[in-house]
């Protein structure tokens, strides 16, 4: 046992430093010089020309402050209205029985299999046609990045699945007790999936931060530029300063780091019910 431990541990390792090997490799280089050769090989990931420039140079090339606003009213709205939408659409399929409640399931789910750039184009001549771009105004400019991803199927999904493994007799109490449908969806159901509202949350908020190609597409004012957006104008036509690229992505890295760790003692509240319970 003590032979097979070890080798799962160190396999484990292995795919753990294979797998922060981009992250490592980003940090490397934005952490050298302009007197340092990013590509040399064989690559050195300890800087020789260690200098915190780049950072600092980064922020006078782009808007960053602007662009991680857009990025943040974005990514916080998508978030809010998914936690809404996928609880809401969820609730009556896992508490609730009406006839073709299992083909409506699986006919949402049919559409994970469903890739974004599928249905791009449709998508995007329906917010022309609501006139829900930058043209029309900053509201209207959110609006076109919110509206596409305010809810998906993998949340009503996950929020169904959360809703199932609650005992009904707490609902039966609730309806003794003079609750209605809503007062026992907003106070008794709901508290009870904080883990699972949190993982939503967080899965939201990191696909909304770094979506790059749908803001591409829909914005055209530069004042409207997301973060992934913004870092791509630092990439030039005929060269790049990939040393600016790499510390602006790791600065863009920050909120969603910030972001999990706020949500973190949801999960370890959810594994300690888990535990008490089996």
């Amino acid at each position: 046992m003590k032979i097979k431990n070890i080798l799962s541990h160190i396999l484990l390792i292995s795919l753990s430093i294979f797998a922060l090997f981009p992250f490592l490799w980003l940090i490397s280089t934005s952490l050298k010089g302009g007197g340092e050769n990013i590509f040399a090989y064989p690559p050195r990931f300890i800087p020789t020309d260690f200098t915190f420039e780049n950072y600092i140079g980064v922020w006078g090339k782009v808007d960053f402050i602007r662009y991680f606003i857009n990025s943040f009213v974005v990514a916080v709205a998508t978030v809010v209205l998914n936690l809404i939408f996928s609880s809401m659409a969820a609730y009556p399929l896992a508490r609730m029985e009406f006839k073709g409640k299992k083909i409506l399931f699986f006919a949402i789910l049919a559409t994970i299999m469903i890739p974004f750039q599928a249905i791009m184009l449709p998508i995007y001549l329906i917010i022309l046609k609501l006139n829900l771009t930058d043209t029309a105004g900053i509201v209207n400019g959110y609006l076109g990045l919110i509206l596409p991803f305010a809810v998906n199927a993998f949340g009503i999904f996950l929020m169904r699945q959360a809703f199932l493994t609650i005992p009904r007799e707490l609902e039966e109490a609730a309806v003794v007790d003079g609750c209605n449908a809503f007062q026992i969806f907003t106070k008794v159901l709901l508290p009870m999936v904080k883990p699972t509202l949190a993982i939503l949350a967080i899965f939201t908020f990191i696909g909304s931060w770094s979506e790059f190609l749908w803001p591409s597409i829909v914005l055209t004012d530069e004042k409207m530029f997301t973060l992934p957006v913004g870092i791509n104008n630092l990439q030039g036509l005929f060269s790049s300063n990939w040393r600016y690229i790499a510390a602006g992505s790791i600065i863009s890295l920050f909120p969603i780091i910030v972001f999990f760790l706020s949500l973190q003692r949801y999960f370890v509240s959810g594994e300690n019910e888990g535990a008490v319970k089996g």
